[in-house]
């Protein structure tokens, strides 16, 4: 069957060779773990169960997981294997099961939730994801995901397809979440489980602030709040972290200077935001990349 699941609609049968995404219809990861490094909301105390998949349909050029984003790592896992490590996780205390990076896999997924969840699975489910999706494939998902945590990376066109190869990132994302608003709703929280305030269902955005790109930025959050108002959270990051060789992008080569950010967060709240997570400090450095050594819980299941 010809592969239409994200944006790109490649077209390629992944039953027997590589869509765009660099990966086949076998699900493959690259890490699970308890990962502490998401909003808190989503952490929590104990950890998000998060799963890499290994590939990427949008393949940024700055991309900070670009180590599984480019099929360099993952373990093949079967559904059934899949199912159980979120049951691993789940039992390992978890706050929620996190799939980072899960669009090309969605159909597998989907299954491996229905069959977890039959066998028990009961914390919410985090759908981790650059944004670039196609509204029906996110509808595969309608009952099976509680908290949508998309990107929002661009609102120029010249911009995504620079650096993504993506001229229709804007457009695509804008209905993306426009149908995870749908699917969700509002906001709404629970500190009974692990005495914080934890997300169990609602949209939380992510935007990361590019060097000498804020006027990109200023866009996208008029848009998010002029949209949604506080219907969904945005999350604005300062840990744009040139990981790779930039000698091709000069531009974007440097970190985000703490001027650009504070213009940045200065213009949110003058807008009236006030459902927004905030970076403080200097977070640009490589320990928010997880080491992609497959976690411990990944080995349980094979």
């Amino acid at each position: 069957m010809k592969c239409m699941l994200c944006p790109r609609r490649c077209g390629i049968d992944r039953d027997s060779g590589r869509g765009y995404c660099g990966e086949s219809e076998r699900v493959r990861v690259a890490r699970a773990s308890l990962h502490m490094w998401e909003e808190p909301c989503i952490s929590g105390k104990t950890g998000s169960g998060a799963v890499f998949f290994t590939g990427c349909p949008l393949k940024c050029v700055f991309c900070q997981n670009q180590e599984i984003a480019s099929g360099n790592r993952g373990r093949e896992l079967t559904i059934s294997q899949l199912a159980e490590l979120f049951l691993v996780l789940q039992h390992k205390g978890a706050a929620n099961i996190n799939l980072v990076t899960p669009t090309h896999f969605t159909p597998q997924i989907t299954a491996a939730l229905r069959m977890s969840r039959s066998d028990g699975l009961c914390i919410p489910v985090v759908y981790n994801t650059s944004g670039y999706e196609q509204v029906e494939t996110l509808k595969m998902l309608e009952g099976l995901v509680d908290v949508y945590l998309p990107d929002l990376k661009y609102y120029s066109s010249e911009l995504s397809a620079r650096y993504s190869n993506a001229p229709d990132y804007f457009a695509r994302a804008s209905l993306a979440i426009a149908e995870m608003v749908r699917q969700v709703g509002s906001p709404s929280f629970d500190d009974t489980l692990y005495g914080e305030k934890m997300m169990q269902r609602g949209v939380i955005v992510r935007h990361m602030v590019m060097p000498g790109h804020i006027r990109d930025s200023r866009e996208i959050i008029r848009y998010l709040y002029n949209t949604y108002q506080d219907n969904v959270y945005m999350s604005i990051m300062n840990q744009y972290t040139p990981l790779v060789d930039m000698a091709a992008y000069p531009e974007i080569s440097r970190r985000v200077t703490r001027r650009e950010y504070e213009k940045v967060i200065d213009y949110a709240i003058g807008l009236g935001v006030e459902n927004a997570f905030m970076q403080e400090g200097n977070t640009a450095k490589e320990s928010f990349i997880p080491d992609f050594d497959e976690g411990m819980y990944l080995k349980e299941v094979l």
